[in-house]
């Protein structure tokens, strides 16, 4: 399992491990598994991934639901066809969520009606994120505390969870199954000041390469801003770009500045012992 921040070299790595062990590798990025998110993702191109198998890129289309226990129930199965194919899975990615299940056991969860979902984000739209937050902090206190409030998704989830049951997630996620395997786990920390760097570097990188007219393009054809991929870092200000509700100076700075604090939160995830344990 070789994981870290965003711009840490996850995917070089990667493939270097899966060409040394002759391995295959099961991606876990939230977002690389949907069809139609390349220059935002910064998804293996197809050279990179010629010599070596892929797992979970673009697997998925636009709207169709894919949570962290799917991931870890579905990657289970990867890592059992991989091994008896006599070669070596590596995991690699940053999405906490989707690593911490698959390491850590999966959590039942109770479906969530779509009207719920719906009613939510609509919620959202019109009030705004921090009547939600309140919201939130008085239904499930403890998932408030260990959660990136600033993320939408994050509280939308902790949200539809309650109202669908009526028992707070921070519950649900205690009622874990045992994981299926045990990881080796290979953690890329660069020094901040270089993981910084590569961030502003990489966010220029994927605007010159065509980033705004990929959200423009979608937008375009059909496809709700409010769609959860679309609300994570990056696409989410980038489709404030393509709505007119900022411009595009404004948004590569967001896009910077929010990514080096998610890339620390990251860091300080996977350094801790919900995450690695006895390690």
């Amino acid at each position: 399992m070789i994981v870290g921040p965003t711009a840490s070299g996850k995917t070089k790595r990667a493939i270097e491990a899966a060409l040394e062990r002759d391995g295959e590798v099961i991606s876990a990025d939230s977002r690389c598994v949907y069809r139609r998110l390349d220059i935002g993702t910064a998804k293996p191109t197809a050279d990179e991934r010629k010599g070596v198998a892929h797992h979970f890129i673009d697997e998925r289309n636009l709207g169709e639901p894919f949570s962290a226990g799917r991931f870890a129930s579905e990657a289970e199965t990867r890592i059992c066809e991989i091994l008896n194919r006599g070669r070596v899975p590596i995991v690699a990615g940053g999405s906490t969520l989707y690593l911490s299940a698959l390491k850590n056991g999966i959590a039942e969860m109770p479906d969530v009606p779509e009207r719920v979902r719906n009613t939510l984000v609509t919620r959202l739209t019109e009030q705004g994120l921090p009547p939600l937050v309140a919201e939130l902090q008085r239904l499930d206190p403890e998932l408030v505390s260990r959660i990136d409030v600033s993320n939408p998704m994050r509280v939308l989830r902790g949200l539809e969870v309650y109202e669908a049951s009526g028992t707070p997630l921070s519950v649900w996620q205690r009622q874990r199954s045992a994981p299926a395997f045990a990881y080796e786990v290979e953690l890329l920390a660069p020094p901040l000041d270089v993981m910084d760097e590569r961030i502003n570097r990489r966010v220029e990188a994927m605007v010159d390469a065509g980033w705004l007219d990929e959200v423009v393009g979608l937008l375009r054809e059909g496809v709700s801003p409010l769609l959860e991929p679309l609300r994570t870092i990056g696409y989410r200000e980038m489709a404030d770009v393509a709505l007119g509700q900022t411009t595009l100076p404004e948004a590569v700075s967001r896009i910077q500045i929010r990514t080096r604090q998610y890339a620390r939160r990251q860091l300080t995830f996977f350094r801790g012992r919900s995450f690695l344990g006895d390690l």
